[in-house]
């Protein structure tokens, strides 16, 4: 894990470079109070505040100052600093005219790395590069928002044959034993009595990789309770519903919902919120064996629900059903799911937008503007009551997909709505966990999207502040 506590600090009047942020409405003033040879540099380089993210390096005697474009002065975002430790040598930086804020964690992230496969890497220009901040209180919280966001990342992006349940159970342990959190494993005959939809599921996984609900519980038990529950199906084959070559290639990443879950547990345990959390992750392989689930079986789910399998390439809703169903039980005062759930939302919403799906209003604002505050975007679907007789069955209580190709991602939430408790405020995020293209400070591969936003809404819901 990258030590990002040591690429953000606190300005005590240590030497840092300066680094000029400029913008296309505030350049032409601020030139004209340069020294010549600066604005003479700047014209060689055809910089003139407008072009993107253009950089160039001043000398300054022995020393040197940054002038980096950015998109607003007055309201940077979390990446307008991404790019920069790419192009700056090793060295401590730290802005010349105001604070970075929420831009410090596009900075901590651009220099976070997946090396974990590679036998070579290339080290250069990649010693560490430190930004100076005056907004102290802001340091701790801004790096836990990038270890979070790095534990999303390296799981999503470790391929399935190094992460199965077993490793997601031992992914939980590692980064929950720092909080003190109560971990516990249902799996085996236990799993099969009391969470059959998830033994369906991972029935047919070989034993080295057995299905298992991981369970942990952190907090004052006086203190309102919440549950926070992740899809962890570590590859998805598609089951006898076997996806195609293509199709299959990056379900790797069927986990991210896990990956999320933890990262936010985390997030919530390390700020100390005054919750009472309880952490629900379903982890399974949906493999293809003579122990399969197949098209048609009926299985029980723990909510007592017959529910038949039309699709077995719909198996992130089973296996959350059952989680779902035993958050309930503690009696929460609201759950939160995420899932790499349907293509449908992707079809909806492309890659970068997770459909939000909430039953309760006064949860949505908050995770919308919450949204908008951290720049972490999500989009609010409906649950669209209508919809639930896609969810017929002809001989069970209901189906797990619908015949119809409409509405795929608000029928698969509909379906998920059915094991939730009527009266307990329910948020699902439908999230692809991955970006298919490198952007500055957010490489090409698995990615926490929604991760920040539901983060930020439970903390002013239960700090206030």
């Amino acid at each position: 894990m990258t030590d990002f506590a040591s690429l953000l600090v606190a300005d005590r009047g240590q030497k840092a470079h300066s680094v000029h942020l400029v913008d296309k409405a505030s350049f032409a003033h601020w030139v004209k109070t340069r020294p010549a040879e600066d604005r003479a540099l700047l014209e060689a380089n055809r910089f003139d505040g407008k072009i993107g993210y253009a950089t160039v390096i001043v000398p300054r005697g022995k020393d040197f100052e940054v002038v980096t474009a950015v998109a607003r002065v007055e309201a940077l975002s979390p990446w307008c600093l991404a790019r920069l430790p790419d192009v700056l040598p090793e060295g401590s930086y730290r802005l010349a005219e105001g604070a970075p804020g929420k831009a410090a964690l596009g900075w901590l992230l651009a220099q976070h790395r997946f090396d974990s496969f590679r036998s070579k890497t290339d080290e250069t220009g990649r010693g560490p590069k430190v930004l100076v901040t005056n907004e102290a209180a802001l340091v701790e919280p801004i790096v836990r928002l990038a270890e979070a966001t790095a534990l999303v990342r390296d799981l999503v992006n470790t391929p399935a044959l190094q992460l199965g349940p077993a490793e997601l159970e031992e992914a939980v342990r590692e980064r929950l034993a720092s909080v003190g959190a109560d971990i516990k494993v249902t799996s085996g005959g236990e799993l099969e009595d009391g969470f059959p939809l998830i033994a369906a599921v991972g029935g047919a996984a070989t034993p080295d990789r057995a299905p298992r609900l991981i369970e942990a519980e952190w907090g004052n038990p006086d203190h309102p309770r919440i549950a926070i529950v992740g899809k962890g199906v570590c590859f998805d084959s598609g089951g006898l519903d076997i996806k195609s070559a293509s199709g299959m290639r990056i379900m790797k990443k069927d986990m991210g919902g896990a990956a999320h879950a933890l990262a936010l547990a985390w997030l919530v345990a390390a700020a100390r919120l005054p919750v009472r959390l309880h952490l629900l992750i379903p982890a399974v392989e949906n493999a293809v064996s003579g122990h399969s689930v197949r098209p048609g079986d009926i299985v029980t789910s723990r909510l007592g629900l017959k529910v038949e399998i039309d699709n077995t390439d719909a198996e992130g809703r089973l296996i959350l059903a059952d989680a779902l169903a035993k958050a309930g039980e503690g009696k929460p005062e609201l759950i939160v799911d995420f899932a790499t759930l349907t293509g449908a939302a992707r079809v909806a919403l492309g890659p970068d937008l997770p459909a939000l799906f909430v039953s309760d209003d006064t949860l949505a604002s908050g995770i919308i503007e919450s949204a908008s505050a951290v720049e972490d975007p999500v989009w609010r679907m409906p649950l669209w009551d209508p919809y639930d007789e896609m969810l017929k069955s002809d001989i069970a209580d209901l189906a797990n997909a619908s015949n119809s190709p409409m509405a795929g991602a608000v029928v698969a939430a509909m379906f998920m709505k059915r094991f939730v408790p009527d009266r307990t405020p329910w948020a699902h995020l439908d999230t692809w966990a991955w970006r298919d293209s490198a952007r500055p400070g957010r490489p090409k591969g698995g990615e926490a999207l929604g991760l920040r936003s539901v983060f930020e809404a439970l903390r002013l819901r239960y700090s206030g502040s």
